[in-house]
């Protein structure tokens, strides 16, 4: 039996619109639940998921998704990783810009992980878009990094090139693809 609803955790209003456009297409209905889970601070972005997964079934006792999504910098090894948040929040948009958007390797892999977890099983599926890190800030800052990532084969950010054409392309879509292969 296919699953045509969803609870999806997360205290990002912009996550939870793009989840619930990306799989409304699929004909799933999102609930967003506005709940704190703390995270795991580690580089490691599968032990990250997975123990956010089974966070937030313990406080919802529901089957769940919850989604991570982190920046990996070629400048930097594959960090901040797990660690974007950590990274953004102390940085923010012009710092963050100026330190990585002006190396000499502006690469970088946008990364999102969900975890779909039924109190049984925890799946976990990823997504990746490769692109470079602006050297300044571009579009809204309203999604924390979206105003700096441009993805390959495109001149803009994510914020400039817009939501709709942002899910048609980003790693949350993929992954999210492959969540509703799974609950088929």
């Amino acid at each position: 039996m296919a699953v045509t609803d969803l609870r999806f955790v997360s205290r990002n209003p912009q996550k939870v619109k793009e989840v619930q456009a990306i799989l409304g297409r699929a004909g799933i209905t999102v609930e967003s639940i506005d709940v704190a889970i703390e995270e795991l601070q580690t580089d490691n972005s599968d032990r990250l998921i997975r123990h956010k997964a089974i966070a937030a079934y313990e406080r919802i006792r529901q089957p769940l998704i919850v989604e991570h999504t982190g920046l990996h910098l070629d400048y930097l090894n594959g960090l901040p990783g797990g660690l974007t948040q950590v990274f953004w929040d102390k940085l923010l948009a012009e710092r963050f810009a100026s330190l990585f958007g002006n190396t000499s390797d502006p690469s970088a892999t946008a990364r999102t992980q969900v975890a779909y977890v039924d109190g049984k099983t925890v799946f976990v599926s990823a997504g990746e878009i490769k692109g470079r890190i602006a050297s300044a800030p571009s579009g809204s800052q309203e999604f924390q990094w979206d105003c700096v990532f441009v993805p390959s084969g495109y001149m803009e950010t994510f914020a400039r090139i817009g939501s709709t054409k942002k899910n048609e392309i980003s790693m949350r879509r993929q992954a999210l693809d492959k969540l509703v292969e799974h609950l088929k």
